[in-house]
């Protein structure tokens, strides 16, 4: 899913220090073979670079933002969570989402 939304870190995550806007541009989802999905939360490098930034794994002001985000479009956030560390990108923050959360997405995106 393309989107163009900004939050904001608040640079208090165990991997970065950095407070700033990161812009995102995308959405997508993997499904996982025993029910959930892992989500992919795309940014624009421009605004954050995670060779100068850090990972923004485990800030928890993006996950809240991201959250209310989800939420706004109708998808059931509160499963959402931070994956772990080894699972982040150079392009994107990954999380873990519920069932739920996957099974609403394809209503979302249709």
């Amino acid at each position: 899913m393309v989107i163009d939304k900004v939050l904001n870190t608040d640079g208090r995550g165990y991997w970065s220090a950095e407070a700033r806007e990161v812009r995102l541009v995308g959405l997508d989802i993997l499904p996982y073979d025993g029910g959930g999905c892992e989500l992919r939360v795309i940014f624009d490098t421009s605004t954050w670079d995670v060779d100068r930034h850090g990972l923004i794994y485990t800030d928890e002001r993006f996950e809240l933002e991201l959250r209310e985000f989800l939420g706004s479009l109708g998808l059931p956030a509160r499963t959402v969570r931070y994956s772990e560390q080894g699972m982040q990108g150079d392009d994107y923050v990954s999380f873990d989402a519920g069932e739920e959360f996957a099974d609403a997405w394809g209503s979302v995106t249709a």
